[in-house]
């Protein structure tokens, strides 16, 4: 009988949560999540309005001053919150933890894998989302519209405002921001699994705060240089149009995405974020240990 494979971001079905194999595959799925969600929201115009506070007199009207992307946020992540999903160690929230009601469910009897920290990267990439990405994925879309509308007879600044789809662009943001989010937060999971794998090295250089020393110990450029190559390729494949006969049409002005801006978020964002993450959360590794905890650590032998 053939062997069921178990689903690697399921934390309780078995394996180790912290097998780099296992993160890598997680990693890797991430990947097409990411590509697919940023060509879906690549579909509609920037729609600025929805992303500066302020903006829409009906979500003040109900007392709430933020923009309508944290809106959006907020409401899914309280009936997320409800349904404890943040209570997982690789799910985090965009709104403060503090807004958000507690589970209804339960508890779940999650295995002990990270070391308490709490370390949350969402402003940062919420920012960097609205600010960097969203301008130039939607730069076809947008365009797209401004030709519409000067063929209405609107032209100037009123070209490049909006197509008024808020709804539908909130709900792929949300989807592309939850997805960055558990890829970089999983930099979490890579720095445990090497912190365990060899404490002896890491420790040194947490007790000195040396950031550098500790970004080499998990930085592998030969890993990132065939991580860009293989988001590429995946990007120009994801990104063709096919004929109703399934043949690509291989036309760079017929693409879903811009292959370049995917790439370019990796190479300038998602993974310098993700080191970023794995340093800080080392730091913290020894927090609240005793000295005689720290030295048991230090005198492990190293995994072979």
């Amino acid at each position: 009988m053939a062997s069921v494979p178990i689903p690697i971001q399921n934390l309780t079905l078995g394996g180790d949560p912290l097998s780099l194999d296992r993160i890598r595959s997680i990693l890797v799925r991430l990947e097409d999540t990411i590509i697919f969600s940023l060509i879906e929201r690549a579909q509609f115009a920037h729609n600025p309005r929805a992303y500066r506070r302020g903006e829409f007199q009906e979500l003040k009207d109900i007392g709430f001053h933020g923009s309508w992307l944290e809106w959006f946020l907020k409401e899914t992540e309280t009936f997320h919150a409800k349904a404890r999903r943040y209570t997982s160690p690789d799910e985090y929230p965009f709104t403060d933890p503090a807004e958000l009601p507690p589970p209804i469910l339960k508890p779940h009897p999650h295995p002990p894998i990270l070391y308490p920290n709490k370390i949350n990267m969402n402003a940062s990439i919420l920012s960097f989302y609205v600010q960097s990405i969203v301008p130039r994925i939607t730069r076809q879309a947008t365009l797209a519209l401004s030709a519409l509308k000067r063929a209405s007879g609107i032209t100037g600044d009123a070209e490049f405002e909006d197509d008024g789809n808020y709804g539908s662009a909130a709900f792929v943001d949300l989807e592309v921001l939850q997805a960055i989010s558990k890829r970089v937060h999983y930099g979490k999971f890579v720095s445990e699994s090497k912190f365990r794998d060899d404490p002896a090295a890491f420790i040194p250089h947490i007790q000195s705060r040396n950031r550098d020393a500790l970004a080499a110990l998990i930085t592998k450029p030969e890993v990132e240089k065939k991580l860009l190559q293989r988001l590429r390729k995946k990007a120009n494949l994801y990104a063709l149009n096919f004929t109703p006969d399934g043949e690509p049409v291989d036309d760079s002005a017929l693409r879903k995405i811009d292959v370049d801006g995917v790439v370019e978020l990796y190479e300038h964002y998602i993974i310098p974020l993700t080191k970023e993450v794995e340093v800080d959360y080392l730091l913290v590794r020894l927090d609240g240990m005793s000295k005689e905890e720290i030295d048991a650590l230090a005198s492990k032998q190293k995994k072979q």
